[in-house]
């Protein structure tokens, strides 16, 4: 295990570590070329890119498209009707969010 000498939280990766040290410092090296943007995380640059370039994952079934590659994956439940997660008392509030947010 890695510990952050900052707030002692731990990791199982010393690049999940080197990651973290940047809430710390503030360091951001990822810098979007367009607008002059930075990140700190290399998956936060993709995701502002793909506001200048319009790129949007979408769904083959009925053509919803999303910002986040992961919306576009558990939008793709309400089709196929899979729930991976199962709970009891929490089904129904699923039921709720899948109608009512993402459709």
């Amino acid at each position: 295990m890695f510990s952050c000498n900052v707030c002692s939280k731990r990791f199982v990766r010393i690049s999940h570590l080197k990651n973290h040290m940047r809430t710390h410092t503030g360091e951001k090296p990822y810098r979007c070329e367009q607008c002059g943007s930075s990140y700190a995380q290399s998956g936060d640059l993709t995701k502002h890119i793909r506001r200048h370039t319009g790129e949007k994952p979408f769904c083959m079934e009925c053509g919803m498209s999303f910002l986040m590659p992961q919306h576009l994956k558990l939008h793709k439940l309400t089709h196929t009707g899979e729930r991976p997660y199962s709970c009891p008392w929490l089904n129904p509030v699923i039921d709720w969010l899948f109608y009512n947010l993402l459709f």
